[in-house]
Parts: C-alpha cells; structure tokens; sequence
C-alpha cells in the first residue's frame, strides 16, 4: 500500500500497539509495510549491482579524476557497468582462487576480507567480488591508528587484507602483532613504470622482499583479476541472512564494536532509502564519505540501484569542492561540518556581504524563506534569475538532493542552503546498527529542525526513560527510541552480553537516543541517554544537547562541553570559525580589532575568550537552556578537534573521555578561575 505523502501526518501508528512504558508503533505514513527489498530478484548486496547493471549496461558507472603528467587533476574518467562487471568477476575469481589454491584454505564461502583505502572505484569493486563469492568485508577506517587497526584485524581474525599501496608499510610495521594475517593484496601496482637504474632496485622488489622477511604473501589486484580472468569461477550467491560486512562503530570510549551487518540489513536499508529519494539513472553522485562508515556505503550501494554513476573525490577533503564542480552531481550525501563551511563561505558573499549586494542578498533570501514556509518550494521565478542561479554553481549547479546525516544541522542553516542552492535538503537518522537508515525528511518537506518520518524498512517507538523524566504519556510522547525491521543489524561480533543490551527480546534496538513525535508526526531527537551526568548540586546534563545549541552560531566551528559530578558549574573547548572570528571581534571590540591580531592570537586573548562566551551565553538562553545548562567559562582552542589528535570520530563525534584528557589543564585552570570568583559573580 502506497498513500500519498501527507506532511502533516507523516507517520502511520500501528493500531493496538500501545503498551504501558511505550508509546505505539511508528511506520511511514507513505508506505506503513515493512519493505525488504525494491524487487523481487535482489535479496543481496551483489543482487542490488546486478539490478543496476542491467539497468545500465553501457552507462557509466564508476569514475575518478583523471591526471596528468604534472599531476594536475583533469577531467572525470569513466568506465561502464559492463566494464565494471568484468572487474567483479575476474576479482572474484582470481580472490578465490588465492583462497583455495594458493593459501591452501579449501573454505568456499563466509571468509572475511579486509578493506583499508580512502573512496575508490576499487573498493567497490572489492565489495561486489566478496559478494559474489560470499565472502564478507571487514572496513579498516583509513584514520584509526596502528593500535585500532591491531585489535579490528585480530578480533575479526583477518587473514587477509586488500589495501591501497600505502598502507602496505603499516601493516608489515606491526606484522608481529597480527599473527593470522596471511596475505596483503595492494589496489596499487607495486611500480610507476619508471625505469630502475642499474644497480638499484626497485621500490616494488623492496617491498615484495620485506612482505616475504614477514612471511606475508603481496600481490596486486590488477594481478590477481589477470589470473581470476584465465581461471573463472562460478558465481557463489551468500543467503540472506548471510553476513555481508563486519563494520566496526566508532565508539567515543574502548575498543570499536564490530557490527554484524547481513544481506538482508542492506537490502532493506537501501530500499527504503530508493523510494524515499526518488532516484534515477542520470543521476550523478559523488562519493566522499568514508566507505568504512555506514553512511557512505549506503550511499553508494543506492546510487548503484538506480543505474545512476558514482564519481569518487580525488581523496583530499580540501579539493573536495573542486571535485563537485568537475563532477557537477546531482546527488550527494553529506554531513553538518560540510554544510556549515558551504553555509559560512556563501553567506559571506550574499547575505553578509557588504553595501548592495548584501541589501539584495538579504531581500532575496527573506523572499525565497517566505516562499519555503508557504510550501511554494526552494526555488523563486525572480530572485533565481538575479541571484540563485549564480550561489548554485558552489556545488555544480545540478544538484538535484542532498541528504545530510551522522549529527544534526542547525535550522536555519538547513532552510538557508535549501533556498541559496536551489535544491531539496533532507536531514536524515540512523546509526551502524540500522544499516544508516531510520528516518528522513520525505520529498517537499519545508519545514526543518526535525528527522521525519521513518524509513519503510523499520518501525519506530519511543520507551519511558523515568530517571529523565522522559514519559510515553507526556502531551507529545517522549522517550528513548527504538528500531525495529529487517535493516537492524544482527549483532556484535563476538560481544553477547552488549548485543542483549542493545537488542531486547522482541527484536528492538535501543539507540540511545531521546526522541519525540511532533504534532506533524515527525522524530525529533531531543536528548542523549547515555553520556549523561550529574554536577554537583544534581542536575541531569547532556553535554550533546547544549553543545548542539552552541554549534548552531556561525562563530562556533567545534565545542566541547565538560562537567562532572564534583563541580557545579559547565565549562567549554571552543574552537571558533577561522573566518568568522575575526568579524565577530571587530563588530564587538574596535580596540581589539585595530591590533591586527593572528586567529591565533585572538584565541589566546581573555578578552576575546569573554566576548564569545558572552555571545554562547545569548544563544543558549534564546534556545532555552536552564542556567545550569550554560558553560560559565570557555578556552579558545585555535587547533581543531581531528581525527589525528584523537579528538574525533571517523563520524566527527566528539571523542570525550580523550578530549578531557587532550584538555585537561586547560580545564582545571577554567574551573580554579570559577571557583575562585566571587559568589555574586557566579550566580
């Protein structure tokens, strides 16, 4: 049963599902089955290729930058789903054939194979090969460090791991601590094809040597197609139910947990996703997400639904702009820290631009918001034609939509970006465990600041949490949310007891997360369960929330919020917008501005630190935090929360137990300068 989507009533509740301590259960309001798949024929991960391929055939699927010989990034370069299918066979092939002649392993099926690389066409090629054969993947995050890929590579006994060439040293490096690592197979040839002077050797032969001293079988892919091409095997279809990938979560805390991710989880994930965004085969999408996180490989998988093509960035996050306007996609997945640095630049040349331009800007944009709100759509008559048409081209100028995951985005960024770029923007839910898709906006949604409804691949309800006074029966029902459907993982590889805490008896998975049903029938997250702790007089904080609330001020690039259950008080780690900082000051401090401070500089300066605690404390009242919800003291840090210095997440969390460590002084001086204030000072 398909309705028409009402987005006023955007979920279906089950009838008679109401039990004490929940509330009902939630279903897409448009289609309120429960979907496991988008076709009869696709009932695997290697099911939704083949529907693609024979869908486009001859169109392009995969592409890359092409170089020259300077190395300058040129063109994309294209090849077909018929040239790529050829490549998933004679991978496939030749990967088994390793398997059960040369490593002498006569297993046919449910091997996992490892996987370290930025976004590539190779990776996804990989990922179909493995499951052709029914192997399954084990994603290696290219950020997570010697020690976390030393315990993924063991507690997934990996034997074998393809990778690109420059991760081959890594793993040689600490070969003594991956005792059943049997094989490495580069995406890369060994060589450049450049000529080895005589009586030297070549980088190749050096590398091949050193794999050989650690007793480690290295080939290369282009080698092992070559060979899968001569000896070809059968297809070898997994089941359903069979594993599909093992995919490690990120945790903020301990070791990442390996999320058992079957066929069936994908399938039904991604055939949510294919009706819910309406894709085609001109669409054009461009893949940067981690293929290691789930929301990237979602993505892609469903770009390959449609027929459409993928075109992979050329792997430096920083040309990624460059890449889109060569690429000119038509749909994109992202995440809030990208859409805060598109936000920041366009609206500095628009609304924030000085004199005329930024006068019309400004009247362009108050129309085009009036025009969202009355459900008239992104896009205007006039003001496209004078202003628009021209702010599109930062993304291409094609982009059709976006859908924007993994943390959530302020709401007047959201509606912003949706009028300036002229195309639908949908704010979508979901985690490792629900295969990324829970919930997201339908198409013409106006309205920000919510998740929509859910997906048609699971059903929703939100559980009492009484500690937090978080109740089924409150005027809108509130509680903690839980998932349930055919894309909900299988559960943690080799950790029973935190599988049965996050999957209950009827098959729910409990996220974590507190959630409401709008008046509009749409998920809202409000709160966090887990991270929650007392100050000292006893009030319940979630330092998520408040810092959800401060990134929403353009000033504030990342925030840290910090308490404990021996202070009374909130501190903050604020790094502040490089090129918003030094406007801020000026408007606020012309002495300060008139000193030509560094960003550097000005982060160290107490003034400065002041006036943007001063401006936090404004944005925190005006969205309603309690007192005790407002940080009473900030640092201005000028070094950013990354990967690298272990402060993020490959999904860009906060990693917080590291970042009170990486902070510690800083903190202890912030909370000995509030103690020591007077009283009156403090309240």
């Amino acid at each position: 049963m398909v309705n028409k989507i009402n987005l006023e009533k955007q979920t279906y509740e089950v009838p008679n599902s109401r039990k004490p301590g929940q509330t009902g259960i939630y279903r897409n309001g448009q289609r309120p089955e429960l979907l496991e798949t988008f076709s009869p024929k696709v009932k695997t991960v290697y099911d939704i290729f083949t529907h693609g391929y024979h869908t486009s055939k001859d169109r392009p699927c995969l592409g890359r930058r092409s170089v020259n010989a300077a190395g300058q990034f040129g063109p994309y370069v294209w090849e077909t789903y018929r040239e790529v299918n050829q490549h998933i066979l004679n991978f496939g092939s030749g990967l088994m054939n390793l398997i059960n002649h040369t490593l002498n392993d006569p297993r046919t099926r449910g091997i996992p194979i490892g996987m370290w690389a930025v976004n590539r066409p190779e990776w996804f090629i990989t990922d179909m090969a493995c499951a052709s054969q029914s192997l399954f993947t084990v994603a290696l995050y290219d950020t997570l460090g010697p020690d976390a890929v030393e315990y993924v590579v063991n507690h997934s006994e990996l034997e074998i791991v393809v990778c690109s060439g420059d991760h081959i040293a890594d793993l040689l490096k600490i070969r003594e601590k991956l005792p059943k690592l049997r094989a490495i197979i580069s995406l890369d040839s060994f060589d450049d094809g450049a000529k080895v002077t005589p009586g030297s050797v070549s980088k190749g032969a050096i590398i091949k040597a050193w794999a050989e001293e650690k007793n480690v079988l290295l080939t290369d892919m282009a080698t092992l197609e070559l060979n899968g091409k001569k000896n070809r095997r059968s297809i070898n279809l997994p089941q359903p139910d069979d594993l599909a990938c093992l995919m490690y979560t990120s945790g903020t805390t301990g070791n990442p947990k390996g999320a058992m991710l079957t066929h069936r989880n994908f399938v039904s994930a991604v055939a949510g996703s294919y009706y819910n965004l309406d894709g085609n085969v001109n669409d054009v999408s461009i893949s940067f997400l981690p293929l290691a996180h789930i929301f990237g490989k979602v993505t892609d998988t469903l770009a390959i639904a449609y027929g459409s093509r993928i075109g992979y960035f050329a792997g430096d996050m920083n040309t990624l702009v460059e890449d889109i306007q060569e690429l000119k996609p038509t749909f994109m997945a992202a995440v809030p820290r990208l859409l805060n640095r598109v936000y920041a630049k366009i609206a500095a040349s628009t609304i924030n631009a000085p004199g005329l331009v930024g006068s019309l800007a400004r009247r362009g944009v108050a129309a085009k918001l009036e025009n969202l709100a009355n459900q008239k759509g992104f896009t205007h008559p006039v003001w496209d034609r004078l202003l628009f048409n021209k702010v599109k081209q930062a993304l291409g100028g094609n982009m059709r939509v976006m859908v924007t995951g993994s943390a959530p985005i302020g709401k007047d960024i959201m509606q912003f970006l949706r009028i300036a770029l002229c195309c639908d923007i949908r704010e979508g839910y979901g985690a490792t465990e629900t295969t990324a898709a829970t919930a997201c906006h339908y198409e013409g949604e106006y309205q920000a600041g919510h998740l929509g409804a859910p997906f048609p691949s699971n059903e929703v309800m939100l559980v009492d949490v009484p500690e937090m006074n978080y109740l089924s029966t409150d005027p809108q029902p509130r509680g903690e949310i839980c998932v349930r459907g055919p894309n909900v993982f299988k559960g943690y590889f080799k950790e029973e007891e935190k599988t049965r805490e996050a999957i209950d008896e009827e098959g729910w998975f409990h996220t974590g997360d507190i959630g409401v049903i709008n008046e509009r029938g749409c998920l809202v997250i409000i709160d966090r369960k887990k991270n929650i702790f007392k100050l000292a007089q006893g009030e319940y904080i979630a330092p998520e929330k408040i810092e959800n609330v401060y990134a929403k001020d353009s000033l504030v690039a990342q925030v840290f919020v910090h308490g404990d259950s021996l202070q009374s008080s909130l501190v903050a780690i604020v790094v502040p917008d490089p090129e918003t900082l030094p406007a801020f000051v000026a408007a606020k401090s012309p002495k300060l501005a008139k000193s030509k401070l560094s960003y550097e500089e000005l982060c160290k300066s107490p003034e400065v630190a002041q006036l943007v605690l001063a401006q936090l404390t404004s944005v925190g009242k005006k969205a309603g935090l309690h007192g005790f919800e407002l940080a009473k003291a900030i640092y201005l840090s000028s070094e950013q929360f990354t990967m690298d210095n272990d402060l993020l997440t490959p999904t860009f969390k906060v990693k917080r137990p590291q970042a009170k460590k990486f902070f510690e002084v800083q903190i202890d001086a912030l909370y000995e300068a509030i103690n020591n204030q007077p009283e009156k000072a403090k309240l």
